[in-house]
């Protein structure tokens, strides 16, 4: 039996050649000038992020599961995701928050670059005490299932 192709509906086909086109325009807008440097900029992103930063990050979630032991293992996403959310805020906002760009920063827009560290600081305590919260929340909603389950008879 041939296997079916089903093409979407004209309004998501529309949709998709829109995206297609404006991809398309971002592209030759981006590499219009520096294409070199554009190309060399993302070819050296994905080798720094494959060959630093996923062994890294790997290497420290294996520890965080096998430090959990086999009952904690359900613990870990309550880290993984803050962490992950953290990491993510920090990469995109690095050069303010490690002050390397102030000076071109308060040029360009008027304003300081003085709080960046502090509120980075912030939404990461935030991120891990929502994170914490739901988890003491869900844990004590497992613990009074269970002592209203009935023993089960063998």
């Amino acid at each position: 039996m041939r296997p079916r192709i089903v093409i979407g509906s004209p309004l998501q086909l529309l949709l998709l050649v829109c995206s297609f086109a404006l991809a398309a325009y971002a592209g030759v807008r981006l590499l219009d000038g520096d294409w070199f440097g554009v190309a060399l900029w993302v070819v050296g992103a994905a080798l720094l992020h494959d060959l630093v930063l996923l062994p890294l990050y790997a290497a420290a979630d294996r520890a965080l599961v096998k430090g959990a032991g086999a009952r904690g293992r359900r613990a870990v996403a309550y880290v993984r995701v803050p962490a992950a959310l953290s990491l993510l805020l920090l990469l995109v906002w690095f050069p303010l928050i490690s002050g390397q760009v102030a000076g071109r920063y308060g040029h360009a827009t008027a304003l300081s670059s003085d709080g960046y560290p502090a509120r980075w600081l912030l939404v990461t305590a935030a991120l891990f005490g929502g994170s914490a919260l739901l988890f003491a929340l869900r844990a004590s909603r497992r613990r009074r299932a269970t002592k209203q389950r009935p023993p089960a008879d063998h």
